[in-house]
């Protein structure tokens, strides 16, 4: 009998984060009658188990709860998630429906798990892998909200020789990654350059563009079943510790995270500002091809209003946000698991592959001369 699993944690600095949301879904889902819930722990060195899905948070900061199965996921049809059976020891297979990806940053949310999973057949919720890839690196989602002639603020690439044509003070960003870690606001371009070797979460490629002091925060959940909708708009309240951005602290350091983080929701803007608004982030959902139940982020002086990013993600899958109108976390999430069974991430197709060039090319070694 097929069941339903949910995946959490996985080799990302916001690997305690994703244990959370994961926990959170998986009982969410339990509580609205899913008869079987297998939760799928991901280690920080990307071993896989399944563990008992009643566990809380506490249980995983030693590690893997005792008495987990070990598992491996192979990434091909006949693959998926096989488990070794106690006494023959042979490969056994988990017979799974579809899965809720709870993986926040890291390969959990950069396309990297899900192409896996789609070479092994399985269904998802959550993004595409190409949609995922893209909204994790800041610098291609920009080009893309530019090209769509959407208002966001200048970004570059950050290097050794970067001159921007703005002045500082800067926000540098990992280029891959979310929700504030590695993120700094320096006053000049040399201490930019300077964080390239000294913040480890800049290693693999850095971003800079101005920073605002006038500008806040705003965001909006999209829920892509079975209709594209948005959720009310909520101004999140820096802390006055973090006041020059909304830091990963102010995210996620609180009794539920974001669910207990301050805010202002829904936001009070003008008529004019939120309707803006909600035409860029139907115009995102659009252009990124967005699944699931995704978070997009906006920065706007109350005026002016600039696309940030996309959590593709979001902790806790952003159910705080669904309060007009209003929407259960359960009917997200079987909304989200009716769109993996009915929209399949990713179809993969052989037309053309015919023969036709095979049967007319010449040998291989005439190719190479």
């Amino acid at each position: 009998m097929s069941e339903t699993a949910v995946i959490f944690g996985g080799p990302s600095p916001e690997h305690d984060v994703s244990i959370l949301t994961g926990l959170q879904v998986t009982r969410a889902l339990s509580i609205a009658g899913a008869e079987r819930i297998r939760a799928l722990y991901w280690t920080k060195s990307g071993d896989w188990h399944d563990v008992a899905p009643d566990l809380e948070g506490a249980a995983f900061l030693q590690g893997v709860p005792p008495g987990s199965t070990p598992l491996r996921l192979e990434a091909d049809p006949a693959g998926g998630f096989q488990a070794r059976a106690a006494l023959t020891g042979r490969p056994r297979p988990l017979d799974l429906s579809a899965v809720v990806i709870c993986c926040h940053g890291g390969p959990g949310e950069d396309g990297s798990l899900q192409a896996a999973l789609d070479l092994a057949g399985i269904r998802h919720a959550g993004p595409t892998a190409a949609g995922a890839a893209l909204c994790m690196d800041k610098l291609a989602f920009t080009g893309l909200v530019i090209a769509a002639g959407l208002p966001t603020l200048p970004r570059i690439l950050l290097t050794e020789s970067t001159r921007p044509d703005f002045a500082g003070p800067y926000i540098v960003k990992p280029r891959y990654g979310g929700s504030s870690i590695g993120i700094e606001v320096v006053e000049d371009l040399a201490t930019a350059t300077a964080r390239l070797m000294a913040n480890v979460h800049l290693r693999r490629g850095a971003i800079v563009e101005p920073y605002r002091p006038d500008l806040f925060d705003l965001n909006v959940s999209v829920s892509s079943w079975p209709e594209v909708k948005l959720s009310a708009i909520e101004r999140p309240i820096r802390s006055e510790a973090s006041s020059d951005i909304l830091s990963y602290a102010d995210k996620y350091v609180g009794g539920e995270g974001m669910v207990s983080a301050p805010r202002e929701l829904p936001a009070e803007l003008d008529a004019g500002l939120e309707a803006r608004l909600t035409d860029a982030a139907y115009q995102i959902a659009m252009l990124t091809d967005l699944r699931g139940v995704a978070r997009i982020d906006f920065l706007s002086d109350g005026k002016e209003l600039f696309v940030n990013e996309v959590n593709t993600i979001p902790g806790s899958m952003a159910k705080y946000l669904w309060v007009s109108p209003p929407i259960t976390f359960t009917t997200l999430l079987t909304d989200m698991l009716a769109e993996a069974m009915a929209r399949p991430a990713v179809q993969q197709t052989t037309v053309g592959a015919d023969g036709a060039i095979l049967r007319s090319a010449g040998s291989i070694a005439s190719k190479l001369s």
